[in-house]
């Protein structure tokens, strides 16, 4: 033992024990003194809101998409590999082959992009289950859009990056995506838009505005359907449009909004904004009456002659006879009774060469000459009056309407019904927005008179419902040549504005057909599809009407007068009420609604009495 511990050895050993302790020490007290690192916690990821009908229908909801890539060196056997993947990524083994084959140099490739959850989830299982370690799947934010083409321009599209390109996808982004401040801890989830449109009115009317499409074969189609009282847009239409689920293969016809962004000549569907300036300024009276001997002539200080021909020689016609027969002369006529300066300003205070403000992108502001300018010559006023030389919007065109339904004072259109949070509590709830009145109530009435007459004996007489009141006015309209300049002789615009019922405006429609083929004339290929979308309108609301097919059924249900929708704590017997009977249980954000059919309830799921639950769905079934 005493040669063991010689002085050496030990003071050499007590000297690593010494710097062991002190490096040991020094660490421990580095760690000590150096402030804790915080644990980041996993990223919250953003989910986009949806956009749903004004039921809440989904309409474009979030999901994910894969692009599948891999590294192709460390493939050892390509035959293989092509043969286990090629059914999930629904791809030609081949095509598999050749893409590694030509990519051997690379560090990575792509086999296919945008694969969906199910695909994805199939060859997920293949590559674990066969280890191949090689593959990589890159998961990107997606879009499904469960209606395809319905409402597919209203709706938009959203790109690969996240970021809407279009439609309301485009311009409630901030809505749907909200972006996070980046020294924010929470991220802020996307909120549900929901659109003022009634999904199967929508598809109701795009399946008859799509007939019509092929009857005439025209070019191109718009239809918009709107609340006269609140401006919420029932339907929202314009054809040709795309799948919005195969939109990067759709044509540029089909991406183009028309209602929104598409600028052209009413022709004498304006006449009755003409006649409503007129009237309203007391420039003409009821039984007031001017000749029409075929063309209306007006010489000016320069001795020029200016001539718009008519489509007849009417002879003495008043206000409502000009209109009934749309007679080019007597408007023309009566327009000289008013300045031009006050003449353009109410058309302004319509609202004709401003956007309407709708929630679209891209809307057009349309065209109204100023009277100062170059542009305007001492032919502009008449023949602004009769709807050229002019250009509108259809959603313009609504809007100017809903002054004449409403009593004179126009309501803002709007397509967004509520905005709800991730938690279903309301962010945004629409509130009819009213303008400064434009007409008194009793040139309104004059006016809604008037329509209603050219309905029933006039140029409109097809679009005529016999068992319910409607007003209309048609107009036909050469379109803009711009090739040569001037007016085409073979294209024509084809437009009619609907009021109903008159006695109680409730719904404006409105529809434009663009080149048609052969027929052209607005009073024989328009007015029919107004009538028959009119009918549908009515239908599925359930307003009153006489000889309706909605109230022609079995008579097996009592219908009681003015049943009122109140849910208490237990669920009420809804039998016996009409759809329009339960819209406010559809605005409600704590139940799941889901209607089948049209007409009255006739059974419903729960049953009356089931107590009421927070998010219950009830079934509602209609006859």
């Amino acid at each position: 033992m005493n040669d063991f511990f010689r002085k050496k050895r030990v003071i050499g050993s007590a000297i690593i024990i010494t710097v062991f302790a002190g490096y040991t020490i020094a660490k421990y007290a580095r760690l000590a003194y150096t402030p804790v690192e915080q644990i980041t916690a996993r990223p919250q990821v953003s989910e986009r809101g949806a956009i749903v009908d004004r039921s809440g229908k989904p309409l474009a909801v979030q999901t994910n998409f894969y692009h599948v890539g891999v590294t192709p060196h460390l493939i050892t056997n390509i035959p293989a590999f092509a043969k286990d993947v090629a059914p999930s990524l629904d791809m030609n083994e081949d095509e598999i082959i050749s893409i590694l084959n030509n990519a051997k140099e690379s560090s990575f490739v792509y086999l296919k992009k945008k694969i969906d959850q199910t695909a994805y989830d199939q060859i997920k299982q293949i590559t674990d289950a066969k280890k191949y370690t090689f593959v990589r799947y890159d998961r990107i934010p997606g879009r499904v859009y469960p209606e395809n083409a319905l409402a597919s321009q209203l709706i938009g599209y959203m790109g690969d990056d996240g970021n809407g390109l279009s439609g309301i996808e485009y311009s409630m982004q901030s809505m749907l995506s909200p972006s996070s401040p980046a020294d924010s801890e929470k991220i802020e989830q996307g909120r549900n838009v929901y659109l003022t449109i009634d999904a199967n009115l929508q598809y109701k009317l795009e399946q008859i505005s799509r007939k019509a499409m092929a009857d005439t074969q025209a070019a191109c189609l718009m239809l918009i359907a709107a609340e006269a009282k609140t401006g919420e847009i029932l339907s929202y239409i314009s054809l040709p449009s795309p799948n919005l689920n195969e939109y990067s293969f759709a044509t540029a016809d089909e991406t183009v909004d028309r209602p929104a962004m598409t600028a052209y000549e009413p022709g004498s569907v304006f006449k009755i904004f003409t006649v409503a300036i007129l009237y309203d300024e007391g420039l003409i009276k009821p039984d007031d009456s001017f000749y029409c001997d075929g063309v209306y002539e007006k010489k000016i200080p320069g001795g020029e002659t200016i001539r718009i021909k008519c489509l007849d020689h009417h002879g003495w016609v008043t206000p409502r006879d000009a209109l009934r027969v749309s007679c080019n002369d007597a408007i023309g006529q009566m327009s000289d009774r008013i300045d031009e300066d006050e003449f353009i300003a109410r058309l302004r205070e319509l609202g004709f060469g401003s956007r309407t403000g709708v929630e679209l992108p891209g809307e057009t502001a349309g065209s109204v000459k100023d009277p100062n300018s170059r542009l305007w010559s001492a032919r502009s006023k008449p023949t602004i009056a009769i709807g050229q030389e002019i250009s509108v919007s259809a959603l313009q065109m609504v809007q100017a309407a809903t002054a004449i339904a409403d009593n004179g004072i126009p309501v803002q259109l709007t397509v967004v019904k509520r905005i709800t949070n991730k938690d279903g509590s309301v962010y945004y709830d629409h509130q009819n927005q009213y303008k400064k009145r434009i007409f008194k109530e009793s040139t309104a009435k004059y006016l809604l008179s008037c329509m209603e007459t050219t309905a029933t004996s006039g140029t409109g007489s097809r679009a005529n419902l016999g068992d319910i009141s409607i007003g209309v006015k048609t107009g036909t309209a050469q379109m803009a040549d711009k090739r040569s300049g001037g007016y085409s002789e073979t294209d024509f615009l084809s437009n009619c504005i609907a009021v109903f019922p008159i006695e109680d405006p409730q719904i404006i429609l409105y529809i434009v057909i663009e080149k048609a083929k052969g027929e052209t004339y607005a009073g024989r290929i328009v007015a029919p599809v107004i009538a028959e979308a009119a009918d549908t309108i009515i239908d599925h609301l359930g307003m009153s009407r006489g000889g309706a097919a909605s109230v022609s059924h079995s008579g097996r249900i009592m219908i009681p007068a003015g049943k009122q929708l109140k849910i208490g704590s237990r669920l009420p017997d809804f039998t016996g009420m009409s759809k329009r009977d339960l819209l406010p249980l559809l605005e409600r954000g704590d139940m799941q609604i889901k209607m089948n059919g049209n007409g009255w309830v006739t059974s419903q799921n729960p049953a009356p009495g089931t107590p009421v639950t927070e998010n219950m769905e009830i079934e509602l079934n209609l006859e």
